[in-house]
């Protein structure tokens, strides 16, 4: 009987060795599928810039054979991504099975990995990001903060990364180097967006650096709540929802509209009502804006039932 409990106890803590080597390779692999992750999230962006009127390509230099180029790159290492996901959970098959681990709980493993995975790479590929530079979106001055590169900016910093102000142009490309931020002066400010197009906007992105990569070892200056509104040409705002960016969780945070648009909208008006400690400055990364050229009717419906 000893003996019998002995080997129970071993193949226990076999079992959780692998499981352990697993959780640890996960986010390697998740670091460079996340890199894959941007490749296929460029596939959409491609193809909201063929959505985009031709008077529209020329006015940001883009040329629709370097697009059809770039189209076809984007394809190959979308294959190779898949490829890799593939290999990597059939790895994870063979450790498993050459450590004795039932099969019940093979299987089950299998199943979490491959929806790990998915969910990783998901936001990536569904959702085309509207807010970037590369394909028309701009920044509406004169109803933005102004910049702050104050010299207090310095103070908590190891390197001088806020010698100047940053355009706000900087929240539409997809660069998140500590420091390569747009900033504005105290807790409450607004940047409003134009898109390349009108579109039902359906969620929003935002990103902020974590603490670990921070120079300074904390990130006061990030985001808290905010509003974010579509608005129109007459500069009316319809206020699609409020939300809290939490700067204990992963660094881009996806928050859904909160009430489905009533139309289309060409301007975004993102809105921080508070940060996270910081009263001299706020700095905000990245902001993505995710929808439709058309009503995604289905789409809505879906996440304000899941809401409710």
């Amino acid at each position: 009987m000893p003996t019998r409990l002995g080997r129970k106890s071993v193949t226990h803590q076999k079992g959780r060795r692998i499981l352990k080597l697993i959780v640890m390779l996960l986010p390697i692999l998740f670091a460079g599928d996340y890199f894959w992750g941007w490749t296929l999230w460029g596939k959409e962006v491609l193809q909201a810039v063929l959505a985009v009127p031709e008077a529209e390509h020329k006015s940001t230099g883009t040329s629709l054979v370097s697009i059809d180029q770039k189209r076809q790159e984007l394809k190959e290492k979308e294959a190779h991504a898949s490829a890799a996901v593939e290999q990597f959970v059939q790895a994870v098959s063979k450790v498993l099975e050459d450590n004795h681990i039932q099969w019940e709980k093979r299987e089950n493993i299998l199943h979490l990995t491959t929806d790990a995975f998915e969910k990783a790479l998901k936001i990536d590929t569904w959702m085309p990001d509207w807010a970037l530079k590369s394909i028309g979106a701009a920044i509406d001055m004169e109803r933005t903060s102004k910049s702050y590169g104050g010299e207090g900016m310095k103070k908590g910093w190891i390197f001088p990364l806020f010698s100047f102000a940053k355009h706000p142009e900087t929240i539409l490309q997809p660069s998140i180097s500590p420091g390569d931020c747009w900033a504005f002066r105290g807790s409450q400010g607004h940047v409003v967006i134009r898109l390349p197009v009108k579109i039902w906007p359906t969620a929003f992105t935002i990103w902020h650096i974590s603490k670990r990569v921070s120079p300074s070892g904390e990130v006061s200056s990030a985001p808290k709540e905010f509003a974010v509104s579509g608005v129109d040409e007459d500069k009316a705002e319809t206020l699609l929802g409020l939300f809290i960016y939490d700067v204990d969780r992963v660094i881009a945070q996806t928050f859904y509209v909160q009430k489905e648009p009533p139309r289309m909208f060409r301007h975004i008006k993102l809105e921080v009502r508070s940060n996270w400690g910081n009263p001299e400055y706020t700095c905000i990364y990245r902001v993505q804006v995710h929808g439709q050229t058309e009503n995604p009717q289905g789409f809505l419906k879906k996440k304000f039932l899941e809401q409710e």
